[in-house]
């Protein structure tokens, strides 16, 4: 199977605002943003997180498409749509410091998110009627996926860059998986 991770293009977020769970806009100009992607014609199945900003680039691209909660961002809870330098200290801080079991203040931490991605990631690899995938999703659960692959620490997913409107492709073959190619 050859799965295609897709984050969603650029948003439009001038205040540096904390998002997740929460719609962010795309930026205006996102239709010229979809025009330099390329999205095969060939996918068994093409899956989106429900969020806005990816189910748009689904849309755009006439694809036969359904939507799984289990791929959302992470849920920021309070936090949410508050500028980060707005989050208070003392609940920020913590999490800075164990973003992996600490949690957002009325949200998710890492390892509960990490639950949810993997799920559904187990879930999409067993399925044996599949040859290509295509999953339109943030750059959170993309991290979650390499990392259930590669089997590095937790706490360093965040060392892996994932573009905007970028894909990675990893071939699943026999339990044995291969990250093919990132940022493409």
């Amino acid at each position: 199977m050859e799965i295609h991770l897709i984050r969603h293009t650029a948003v439009e977020n001038p205040e540096n605002l904390c998002y997740g769970f929460a719609e962010m806009p795309l930026r205006k100009d996102y239709p010229e943003d979809f025009n330099t992607l390329e999205i095969d014609d060939d996918y068994d199945i093409v899956v989106s997180s429900p969020s806005e900003r990816c189910y748009l680039l689904a849309d755009y691209f006439i694809l036969e498409y359904h939507t799984d909660e289990r791929l959302r961002e992470m849920n920021f809870g309070n936090w949410e749509l508050k500028k980060w330098t707005d989050i208070p200290e003392e609940e920020i801080n913590p999490w800075y410091k164990d973003f992996v079991h600490e949690k957002t203040s009325g949200g998710e931490n890492l390892l509960e998110m990490q639950k949810r991605v993997l799920n559904f990631w187990q879930e999409l690899i067993q399925k044996k009627d599949i040859k290509k995938a295509l999953i339109v999703t943030h750059t959170g659960v993309i991290r979650l996926i390499i990392q259930s692959v590669l089997q590095f620490p937790l706490e360093n997913m965040f060392s892996i860059q994932i573009d905007y409107g970028k894909k990675v492709i990893i071939n699943v073959n026999e339990g044995i998986f291969s990250v093919k190619k990132v940022n493409v």
